[in-house]
């Protein structure tokens, strides 16, 4: 009897290390933080935007704590590779070129890329068109590959890219780019603002299916399940809905 009691005083206690663990797992996000709306800085430094708000909703779902790290777009996809963090959500399209380094989630939003120019600029969105143009956009993005695809690397048009969004659009304020190419819903964001208040949609969107996912690192399905598990609750409870509304009109998902 005795011998049980110990028995069943030390199972106890390794259920209450075991939960304890899970409680103090702490999982790193990685965010450019340069991309309004969907991540940014806000004036205290502190990461915002959409991006980190779902992030934030999945690591409430799975019961874990997260924490964000920043880095450059260009090496995010290396950062996380080399355990910088432990997933990506930061508006990356889902791509098959992506998915031979990474593995992907499903989807946690649908993207378009679209042009965005002057109001009073007649400016139209054909190959012919583009012709002699000089179009700004994010390197490292669905919108540079569209570009390279359609005359920009052939020299039909010149292309410049940009480390950040931002970046692109104080060029076309400043008229160094006849216009930019981008995500709709992060053109849409800066077309509301005071310095887009002069610029507008041009033709309709170029790649209307687009898919972003979250990555994990290759072969990493545990949390990749985890997280997935997680969307699907988010956008079952309505958390997802809240999210949506608190930056678009629209749903993205």
């Amino acid at each position: 009897m005795h011998t049980y009691k110990k028995f069943l005083l030390a199972a106890a206690a390794t259920l209450v290390m075991s939960a304890n663990a899970m409680a103090a797992e702490k999982l790193r996000m990685g965010i450019e933080a340069a991309y309004p709306p969907f991540n940014n800085k806000d004036a205290s430094g502190q990461v915002v935007g959409f991006d980190k708000d779902i992030g934030d909703a999945l690591c409430a779902k799975m019961k874990v704590e997260c924490e964000v790290v920043t880095s450059d777009w260009d090496g995010i996809i290396p950062a996380l590779n080399a355990k910088k963090f432990d997933f990506i959500i930061s508006s990356l399209s889902i791509t098959d070129e992506r998915k031979q380094a990474v593995d992907f989630t499903d989807p946690y939003y649908s993207n378009k890329q679209q042009f965005i120019a002057p109001k009073n600029v007649d400016f139209k969105t054909d190959d012919k068109s583009l012709e002699g143009k000089t179009i700004g956009t994010q390197r490292a993005t669905q919108a540079a590959t569209w570009l390279d695809d359609h005359g920009g690397m052939d020299g039909k048009f010149k292309v410049n890219l940009y480390d950040g969004q931002e970046n692109a659009y104080l060029d076309l304020t400043a008229g160094r780019v006849d216009a930019i190419l981008a995500d709709k819903y992060a053109n849409y964001d800066w077309l509301k603002s005071e310095a887009g208040k002069n610029y507008e949609f041009k033709g309709e969107p170029v790649n209307d299916s687009d898919k972003v996912g979250i990555a994990v690192r290759k072969g990493d399905n545990e949390l990749r399940n985890k997280l997935n598990a997680a969307l699907k609750e988010i956008v079952a409870d309505g958390t997802y809905k809240k999210i949506n509304d608190k930056y678009f009109p629209f749903s993205i998902y």
